[in-house]
């Protein structure tokens, strides 16, 4: 995982409440188990016209203000439906790293954590006043300060969010649960070798 550090990027607007997670990557194109390459796939359905291949110029992310986004704003229950991690994946892939709701589907919500995407909860007022700068200034900017737990905008927008301690660190020292169970390497050393003594017939000779 890559860390997540300070940062001010473009801020996209999708002002639809329950996207599912096979709006933000269809099952069909769930035919791999690496992380990337399913960028190109996020939101397939909405995102091409019929033929698959052309860009359908009425759907919001398809605006050329929006493009090279890090920032997702969206409406309530965003990433419902089934708990496929590749939905994470897609999002990721495609070069979000920041979704801004006032509410997830609590799969989806933890998974983020798990490929280097802040999931920020804010009130429906925040929300709306997120969204309302956007529209009125696409392609505006948001900064989003993950050690400080603030966004902040060029509208004057200075919000605070929540999101738990350790959750918190691994994000800013990019590590998944894998990595962050290696730093203690040493210490399950230890312990395995004081039970193999105390234990022996747990670790069969090889």
């Amino acid at each position: 995982m890559q860390p997540y550090i300070k940062h001010t990027s473009i801020a996209a607007l999708m002002d639809r409440s329950n996207v599912d997670t096979d709006q933000i990557i269809p099952k069909n194109f769930m035919k791999k188990v690496e992380r990337t390459g399913f960028g190109i796939n996020l939101f397939h359905n909405w995102r091409y016209l019929a033929d698959n291949v052309t860009p359908n110029p009425e759907f919001e992310l398809n605006k050329p203000a929006f493009k090279g986004a890090k920032i997702l704003v969206a409406g309530e229950n965003f990433g419902c439906g089934s708990s496929r991690e590749h939905a994470p994946w897609a999002i990721a892939d495609y070069g979000f790293n920041t979704v801004i709701s006032t509410s997830f589907a609590d799969i989806f919500y933890s998974n983020c954590f798990k490929n280097s995407i802040l999931p920020i909860i804010v009130t429906d007022e925040q929300l709306a006043a997120l969204m309302a700068e956007i529209a009125g200034n696409e392609g505006v900017e948001f900064t989003v300060d993950l050690e400080a737990q603030k966004v902040t905008t060029p509208g004057g927008l200075s919000i605070s969010f929540e999101v738990d301690a350790f959750r918190k660190e691994s994000l800013l020292d990019g590590l998944d649960d894998i990595a962050w169970t290696l730093k203690h390497e040493e210490q399950i050393s230890t312990y395995e070798a004081a039970q193999r003594k105390r234990l022996p017939w747990l670790w069969p000779s090889a």
